[in-house]
């Protein structure tokens, strides 16, 4: 694998994913029992913003730069943009990003748990390194696919499992995904699953989309961010998490936070965003997995 996360950190594609995760998080914590956080693909867990990585591509700029020094951001936004800069960083901005395991273990309460998986070892090192003597969090370098095959269910019965891999070949990863949540949902069935994807062509995430829709699964949200025109193959035009059980009202969460991010986070012309349920609550199917202006997003009906 040559992918290395350091280069991307913080951009655009991470404040999104950040975003979402903070919203699953608040939600499963919304109730007292405890929860497990399983993280497929968990990366080292911190990036130097100041290291070479960061420097080289200075993706971050265009992503949490942005949100840092933003005013009058929704409630959502500000909670999370207060977590990333826990020991981050100082007025002038940050120093380092936190990852997905980092920015979840920082919430955890006493009887939650993370279980996190990386398969490269220099990453895996890292990260068991950032988290020694933490009893909560447990450090796997296996493949986090077929981790899931003994992780779950967790002891706790109640969890969130994100998968986050590097897509280095679109079209393969998109199937051990499929593979992965088909094995997992026969594990799990009510488990919360939060897909993070790519956007380059369109026509590379439509096929992945309507699949889920024949999962089973009877409530999806799709939330998406798009910088630039999904029509070219050659760069990262947007991202997308798309969320299995999705937790009740986590649209309703969303839309304020999305729609500031679009204006926050737009480039060479305004940014678009999208969210939409795939299935509703009785299984149906609401609308195709395809773009839709932000101004005609689709609501379950029947709802409260």
């Amino acid at each position: 694998m040559n992918y290395r996360h350091a280069y991307h950190a913080g951009n655009f594609a991470d404040v999104l994913k950040h975003t979402v995760l903070l919203a699953l998080v608040e939600a499963m914590q919304a109730k007292p029992a405890p929860f497990c956080y399983i993280d497929t693909h968990a990366g080292s867990g911190d990036y130097p913003l100041e290291g070479f990585e960061a420097k080289k591509t200075g993706e971050h700029k265009d992503g949490i730069a942005r949100l840092h020094p933003a005013e009058k951001v929704p409630p959502l936004l500000q909670r999370w943009r207060a977590s990333i800069l826990k020991g981050e960083g100082n007025e002038q901005g940050l120093k380092h990003y936190p990852g997905s395991p980092l920015q979840v273990t920082r919430l955890l309460r006493p009887g939650d748990s993370a279980q996190l998986c990386e398969l490269h070892a220099e990453e895996a090192t890292k990260l068991r390194e950032l988290f020694r003597g933490n009893p909560q969090v447990h450090v796997h370098q296996r493949d986090g696919y077929e981790a899931l095959k003994a992780l779950l269910p967790p002891k706790e019965k109640r969890g969130l499992v994100l998968i986050d891999p590097p897509y280095e070949a679109q079209e393969a990863e998109y199937r051990l995904i499929e593979q992965a949540l088909k094995s997992a949902l026969l594990r799990w069935p009510t488990g919360v699953y939060a897909v993070w994807y790519p956007i380059k062509l369109r026509s590379q995430v439509q096929p992945f989309l309507r699949k889920l829709q024949h999962s089973g699964v009877k409530r999806i949200l799709r939330a998406e961010l798009l910088v630039h025109p999904d029509d070219s193959p050659l760069r990262l035009n947007g991202s997308g998490m798309v969320i299995l059980n999705a937790p009740w009202n986590l649209d309703d969460t969303l839309r304020e936070p999305l729609r500031v991010l679009a204006s926050l986070l737009s480039q060479d012309r305004p940014a678009e965003w999208k969210l939409d349920w795939l299935l509703d609550e009785a299984g149906s199917q609401l609308n195709t997995p395809s773009p839709l202006p932000a101004s005609r997003l689709p609501r379950p009906p029947g709802r409260r």
